[in-house]
């Protein structure tokens, strides 16, 4: 009974005893971790006042910024490792890495997808920031680019977060990606309408209202012979930004109606003629001699 009680006093004292050699290790591991939280965000702060003065795109000042922060937590985390088991040497830690790489690989394949993605998009740059655009039904100005999604802020004023691989591998319409955007909006006119007067008329309308580009010239064509008008599409240029267009395409309609109020010109209503025939008479089911 004495030997068992002397067997774990021995095992207890043998394990305060490494506990106190360990506990140095692990405190400075703990201690190099929570300075590597500030020497993260020093470095991003430092990298990103280099980056804005020598860098003019922004999308690759995001990817230098988030570079630099990622770098510095992992070169502390190799030296809290170290510190902390005395033992670990650097090649170690790469074998343990290299092995340990497939399993995280395979239980974080989404996350370095969308990682990857996101450096990619930095790189490439299809879109800036503040740059409208346009992926499946989304549609909104580009806040941010973030290591797992992108951000996107609509119209109305919502926050929409896409996985970075959906924003790389789809069709993305960039709204904003040339200075000026063409805007084609349809109008009607009835058929006793003297054409060459209704696209004079809107030729000169495109020519004064505010918004409108001279350059290139608005266009007006003649597309369409409907049930009830005769279709034209006046064609024109404004900025690219949203609100400029769809603040342009406010006033075009406004003048529009005006210019064909003042000119006695209609923009008809859907219009149906119905003919009443005697089925008596006009009956191409009877015979030939009932008919006669």
């Amino acid at each position: 009974m004495t030997g068992i009680i002397e067997t774990i006093q021995n095992s207890i004292n043998d394990l305060i005893g490494s506990s106190v050699r360990i506990l140095p290790a692990l405190i400075g591991g703990l201690i190099v971790l929570a300075l590597t939280r500030y020497a993260a965000e020093i470095s991003e702060k430092i990298v990103k006042k280099i980056v804005e003065k020598t860098i003019k795109s922004r999308s690759l000042q995001l990817l230098f910024i988030k570079a630099s922060f990622f770098s510095t937590w992992i070169i502390g985390v190799i030296i809290a490792s170290v510190l902390a088991f005395p033992g670990l040497t650097l090649g170690d830690i790469i074998a343990t890495l290299g092995l340990g790489s497939v399993a995280i690989g395979f239980a974080f394949q989404d996350i370095f997808k969308n990682f990857l993605a996101g450096i990619l998009i930095l790189l490439e740059e299809p879109f800036r920031i503040k740059d409208q655009i346009k992926i499946d039904e989304h549609e909104g100005t580009v806040e941010d680019i973030h290591i797992r999604t992108t951000e996107i802020r609509t119209y109305q004023g919502e926050l929409v977060l896409l996985p970075n691989t959906k924003v790389f591998t789809s069709a993305i319409k960039v709204r904003t990606a040339f200075p000026s955007r063409r805007t084609d909006l349809m109008v009607g006119v009835d058929y006793n309408t003297s054409l060459p007067q209704a696209k004079s008329i809107l030729q000169e309308i495109m020519a004064k209202v505010e918004g409108v580009l001279i350059e290139p010239f608005p266009e007006v064509d003649l597309v369409d012979f409907n049930d009830s008008s005769i279709d034209l599409i006046v064609r024109y240029w404004t900025g690219s930004q949203q609100a400029e267009v769809r603040r342009t395409q406010t006033r075009v309609m406004s003048a529009i109606k005006q210019a064909f109020d003042n000119n006695s010109i209609t923009i008809p209503y859907p219009i149906r003629t119905i003919y009443h025939f005697d089925q008596e008479k006009f009956n191409d089911y009877l015979p030939e001699a009932e008919s006669n």
